[in-house]
This record gives C-alpha cells, structure tokens and sequence, in this order.
C-alpha cells in the first residue's frame, strides 16, 4: 500500500511538472525588418488590442510618456547612422517613445532601450532625438497596434505609427547615397593594396605563378606608407618562391628589424630561420 501511494504521489507530481497550459499572448510580440536603401531598419513591439476600448485620450493619455506598444520597451535598430527630424542617431538600437495629443505627437528615440514600460522621469542624457509629428485620422479602426515602414526610397522611409483611428508618421533619412558614392570611387579607383596583397598572399599559398604573386605584393607594397613586420614577412617569402633570393633576404631583414623593434618573438624567430636557410 505504501508503495503505492510512493507511486501515485510521483506519478501526480510527474504530470504537475509537465502540465503546461499554453494560450495566446493578449498583446503578441511582432519583428519588422525592412531594408532602406543600403540601411537595415528592424522593429521590435508586442502589440496589443482594442477590445471595445477607446485608446487614445483613454487607455493611452494625452500628455503622458508612452512606451509605444506593451509589455517591453518598443525598440528599433538601425545599422547606419539615420537623420530623423534633423537629427543624426548613430547606428544602434534606441526604444521609441511617445507623447500623444490630439493634433501631433512627440516621438522620442531614447538609449536606453531595455526595460518594460516608460522611465517615470526620462533622462535627458539618454534622449538622443526629438520630433514633433502632427496626426493623420483615418476612417477605419486600426484593432491592433501597428507599426509600419512605408514609402521607401533609396535614401528615406516613414516608420508609422497606427491604432484605433489614428496615423502618425516618422520620417527619417538614410545615407545611401555617401555609401554608394563612396563604393563607385573605390570600384573606378582600382584595387586596394588589401586587394593585391590578398591575391599574392593566397598565389603563394597555393603554389600558383609565383612571378604574379610578386607583381602583386611589389603593387601592395608600393600603396602601403610603412609595411608592417608581417607583411614584409610575406614579401619575402613571395620573394624566395619566385627565385630572388637576394631580394628576400633583404626584405626578412627588413622584417626581422621591425619585428624586433616590435617584439614580436614569433617573427624575429621565424625571420632569422629564413635568413639562416637563404644565405647558404
């Protein structure tokens, strides 16, 4: 009988362990991410419902901060610096607060976007921008809180705010133009001394034309204001692979110097083993 009972009590608290009761959130977390120009925008917020409820000048108060959704703080990212109102937002996250009334909004990007709900006092420090956006009616209830990214260019977008009857805009500006112009020129430019060093450093570890390797690493090198012990290393060993001897150990001198002005055990090591092989 008492084994029994052993059983039937761990069997009851077997399945109160795995009971769960799983139901729908009242305000569903949602993830937008929309590409603007060159610019990743993405936007996290639960959004919650009307319900019958009148929202704003209600539920949500004129006058007072909002949080801009429920449960966790509203937050966007971007991955470029944005303008928005005139003001530039460096790349990062910032939570989205607002202050409703019944002509225009103030809208708030703050840094500190973690936390649930509205600061009761904002820090000023924290504020990185300020607008003012003027409200929008529409004829049709909106019965979950939306946010959208709307009327995309190259070089803008309009994040939008929706809710019962009611539209607000934020505006904001990306730098496509800078990044793509700024790519043209280093295309039309030609390759970097990256670019040639990367194609002679892989030439020479794959056994491929040494001669080219060379061609290239000369190019690197001559686009480069000071070389550094480690490339110097590499020109050298391009050097002994396409033949020149002499020139290689010149330039594992050259490497050895700065690897020792530098410290650089490993490369003073390396250096002199092939000064010791290529001189005999």
């Amino acid at each position: 009988m008492k084994k029994l009972l052993l059983v039937m009590f761990a069997l009851t608290m077997s399945f109160t362990v795995n009971a769960q009761i799983q139901t729908p959130a009242p305000s569903p977390a949602s993830k937008l991410e929309q590409k603007v120009g060159l610019t990743d925008v993405t936007i996290e917020y639960s959004r919650p419902s009307m319900r019958g409820r009148t929202i704003f000048g209600d539920l949500v108060p004129f006058g007072k901060v909002w949080r801009t959704g429920a449960n966790a703080r509203t937050k966007v990212t971007f991955s470029d610096n944005v303008t928005v109102g005139g003001t530039e937002l460096k790349a990062g996250s910032y939570a989205i607060f607002t202050i409703p009334q019944k002509a225009k909004w103030e809208i708030i990007f703050y840094t500190e976007h973690q936390g649930g709900g509205a600061p009761q006092q904002l820090d000023e420090t924290k504020v990185a921008a300020r607008i003012a956006s003027d409200v929008y009616p529409m004829e049709m209830d909106i019965q979950s809180f939306t946010i959208t990214v709307d009327d995309i260019t190259n070089s803008s977008a309009v994040i939008g705010l929706l809710w019962e009857k009611t539209y607000v805009p934020i505006p904001f500006e990306v730098p496509t133009d800078k990044a793509v112009m700024a790519s043209i020129e280093s295309a039309l430019a030609g390759p970097s001394a990256n670019d040639y060093y990367n194609a002679a450093a892989y030439y020479l570890s794959e056994g491929k034309d040494a001669k080219k390797a060379k061609e290239w690493i000369d190019k690197a090198m001559s686009m480069i204001e000071k070389p550094a012990f480690w490339q110097l290393r590499q020109q050298s060993l391009i050097y002994a692979a396409a033949g020149d001897k002499k020139g290689a150990i010149d330039l594992a001198k050259k490497s050895l110097a700065a690897a020792e002005a530098a410290g650089n055990a490993d490369y003073i090591k390396m250096n002199k083993d092939s000064l010791a092989e290529w001189q005999k």
